[in-house]
């Protein structure tokens, strides 16, 4: 096994888990096998789950809670690490998100970061407080380059759409760009129209991303105010894939989507429409 250092365990409640997981190895003396025969895993998942990489989900912290006897101990740990805040979850999703090969976005009422025009993201930072949003800006705009490589499903609400940012002039380029993304091979764009034919639906509540990967397979983040979740567990990452296709259910299809941002983009206003 690796002899990387164990992440820290006071980061947060999984780095807790990947660090305890080691010490209870190393004090059974097993190696990385023989733990992995005990979850049905490999070496390098291990590893990984070890390293803070991958994260334990509850199949098989059960199957070591049997074979350890600890009275359910690590599916415990999972459980509370995945309902809890996590504060590190920017960084990891920045990471899953770097090495995406695909990615699914929900926003109900503001578009997407990675979507993003700089006058659209800056005039959001100042929004929120932030005295001098411009490192803001510049991280924002550095993680775009994953569009060049991912596969990108996108679903935004009609009031993401239309609801004023900055200025109208920053309206409308932020929904040219949104079109211009949507023309991309590797890009499909889908708009929920604001009606009561379209009525409530699940998301409306909260932001939904699901980020997929070939090294650590799926995870999805769900926002909430004043902070975020990051779901790694499998049966759970499933419950929200099922709930980004119902959301989907709602758009329209590719065509209406464009007539939908073109529209919105003409109501800002001003002569210069593409």
């Amino acid at each position: 096994m690796a002899t990387n250092a164990s992440p820290d365990p006071k980061a947060s409640m999984w780095a807790f888990i990947a660090y305890y997981l080691r010490f209870c190895r190393n004090q059974r003396g097993l190696s990385g096998d023989a733990l992995g025969r005990i979850i049905g895993s490999s070496k390098a998942t291990v590893s990984r789950i070890e390293n803070g990489l991958e994260r334990l989900d509850g199949k098989r912290a059960a199957l070591l809670d049997k074979a350890w006897e600890t009275g359910g101990a690590f599916a415990l740990l999972v459980w509370y690490a995945s309902i809890g805040h996590d504060p590190q979850w920017l960084a990891q999703y920045k990471t899953f998100e770097q090495q995406a090969r695909i990615i699914r976005i929900f926003d109900p009422l503001l578009i997407s970061g990675l979507l993003q025009t700089e006058d659209y993201a800056r005039a959001l930072f100042i929004g929120g407080g932030e005295v001098d949003p411009e490192p803001f800006v510049t991280e924002r705009m550095d993680r775009k380059g994953v569009l060049d490589r991912a596969f990108v499903m996108v679903l935004l609400s009609e009031a993401a759409l239309r609801w004023p940012v900055g200025s109208p002039e920053i309206m409308r380029e932020q929904l040219s760009h949104l079109l211009e993304l949507a023309e991309r091979p590797n890009i499909i764009v889908h708009a929920i129209p604001q009606s009561f034919e379209t009525g409530a639906f699940p998301g409306l509540d909260g932001g939904l991303k699901l980020v997929t990967g070939d090294d650590f397979g799926e995870v999805a983040y769900t926002e909430s105010l004043g902070g975020g979740r990051l779901i790694s567990s499998p049966a759970e990452v499933a419950e929200y894939a099922i709930m980004y296709a119902r959301i989907g259910a709602k758009a329209l299809p590719e065509r209406g989507s464009k007539a939908l941002i073109r529209k919105a983009m003409e109501d800002f206003g001003g002569d210069d429409l593409a």
